[in-house]
């Protein structure tokens, strides 16, 4: 059975026809988790990209992505990873550079319009700078957004808030209010017994020191069951029904007469025999 994904061609000598195809601008070629990235230099960008869609052997004609990653403890601190596709030879490489909050990196608008976006995309969330892009623009955020969102050292909660103010009518930027402070996490399992009581467990507690042992071991503590069976069993007394009022047929009467038909004027009885007779 087919893979429900294409098959895709393999790495076998891509590194090498990259290093004959570009020379110098080549900094490294690395596979890995059968994936090639290749590091270029930033400033022959445009170069590098036009070998790796013309020359054959490449024929990289897509461009599929432009990615930012920020690594804040190298000197240039960004790098801009381009995700790009061969479709005669159905194989995909990345082309990495690196650049820091200053340099700016060669736009590739040039040779794929598709880039403008991407690179308004890898602007705004992380501050890369690209020369030649005609349209440098915040995307995702908005106008008067401050920062860019996706650096490691951008702050959880920002730095202003936006609401509509029905005073003003218009949205208004304020400083940033939190409804309640930030809950410190701390990696203590409550199941490896934690010392600490979590709020409202003060409740279910009995008034003893925290984190006091229980006062009878385990195999001191009995269940419920076995401390009745262990228990004696007091001797039972025989049930005697002394009255009609302690056996439930309610209160105790005289024994009723036998009750008598109500006498018929024009019944005449007989002496032995029927009424009729």
């Amino acid at each position: 059975m087919r893979a429900p994904a294409p098959a895709y061609a393999a790495n076998d000598g891509v590194i090498d026809a990259a290093t004959a195809a570009l020379g110098g601008n080549l900094l490294s070629g690395v596979e890995a988790v059968s994936e090639v990235a290749l590091h270029v230099d930033r400033e022959s960008l445009i170069e590098t990209m036009t070998a790796l869609r013309d020359t054959p052997g490449l024929e990289y004609q897509q461009l599929m992505e432009i990615a930012g990653v920020d690594y804040p403890d190298r000197p240039d601190r960004f790098e801009v990873v381009y995700c790009l596709l061969s479709l005669t030879r159905n194989h995909r490489i990345r082309v990495h550079v690196q650049t820091d909050e200053v340099k700016p990196v060669p736009s590739v608008t040039g040779i794929w319009p598709v880039a403008g976006w991407l690179e308004r995309e890898v602007y705004d969330m992380y501050g890369v700078l690209f020369a030649g892009n005609a349209d440098l623009r915040r995307i995702l955020t908005d106008y008067g957004f401050r920062g860019h969102p996706q650096r490691k050292d951008f702050p959880l909660t920002g730095y202003v808030e936006l609401r509509y103010s029905e005073e003003q009518k218009r949205v208004v930027y304020e400083p940033v209010q939190l409804a309640q402070d930030f809950r410190t996490f701390d990696f203590m399992s409550p199941w490896e017994g934690a010392e600490y009581i979590l709020p409202g467990d003060e409740k279910g507690m009995l008034p003893e020191a925290k984190g006091a042992p229980t006062p009878l071991k385990a195999d001191e503590i009995q269940k419920a069951g076995a401390a009745k069976a262990d228990a004696p069993s007091p001797a039972r007394t025989p049930k005697v029904t002394e009255n009609v009022t302690q056996t439930g047929e309610g209160k105790a009467e005289p024994t009723p007469k036998r009750s008598r038909k109500p006498k018929d004027p024009d019944v005449i009885p007989t002496k032995g025999k029927g009424q009729n007779q």
